[in-house]
């Protein structure tokens, strides 16, 4: 059986950007596992259930919150440092403000990022703000792990509108740096796309989503890139 590891922000990971993939991968029967930071069960950006907010839909927000509340691996997460990359054929890192106060600088995320990058049968998957974890990643020969790969996340163009003049979030938190900014600066080639309707972009065992919206679509290229035909819906 096929299997998959989220790795889960405990600061506010955004719904439907856990929730839609792994959706996916549960519905062609991959076996999947859930990790944070510390093991605590990971905490949900309520934004991200907000319909009001044109990053939702009402079909995004049913399923986040279905998954948040119902799904045995979001109710008892393992800790990030007691799981091994190499035992899953996906690691998959959902997004969402809260992401940049653990899961970027988190050094055993970083392992399991790099490790599933260069295993020889793994994939990784990040999404939206999650892709700051480049920043602090490295290969094993010491080189960023991202320099001159295609990469997709959370453009400035859309954080932009989201802070603050002092680069405040809705909630009082202080940004602590822009992932755009942070991702090109260690070399990769960064094209959000954020006029377009969807941004996924794979290199090599490497896929990234822009964020909301494109999480879906984000599954999809997983799925293709592991040989796996998506089922039909219904």
């Amino acid at each position: 059986m096929a299997s998959a590891l989220f790795v889960v922000s405990e600061e506010g990971y955004w719904g439907e950007e856990c929730a839609n993939p792994l959706d996916a991968l549960r519905t062609e029967d991959f076996d999947i596992d859930v990790a944070t930071p510390s093991g605590s069960k990971p905490v949900i950006d309520e934004t991200s259930l907000d319909t009001d907010s044109p990053f939702v839909t009402e079909e995004a927000a049913e399923l986040a919150q279905e998954i948040h509340e119902g799904y045995e691996g979001i109710e008892n997460p393992e800790p990030i440092a007691s799981v091994d990359a190499a035992g899953y054929d996906v690691v998959a890192f959902p997004g969402g403000h809260g992401t940049m106060w653990d899961i970027n600088t988190d050094v055993h995320a970083r392992t399991l990022l790099r490790d599933a990058v260069e295993g020889d049968d793994g994939k990784a998957m990040v999404v939206c703000h999650a892709a700051g974890l480049f920043a602090f990643t490295r290969d094993s020969d010491g080189d960023y792990l991202v320099a001159d790969r295609d990469v997709t996340g959370f453009p400035n163009e859309w954080e932009a509108d989201i802070v603050d003049e002092y680069d405040r979030l809705p909630d009082g938190r202080k940004l602590p740096y822009w992932v755009e900014d942070e991702v090109r600066a260690v070399g990769a080639d960064w094209d959000a796309e954020p006029d377009a309707e969807e941004s996924v972009t794979v290199d090599g065992d490497l896929i990234t989503a822009r964020g909301p919206l494109s999480s879906g679509a984000a599954a999809d290229a997983l799925l293709s890139e592991l040989g796996v035909e998506a089922s039909a819906s219904d």
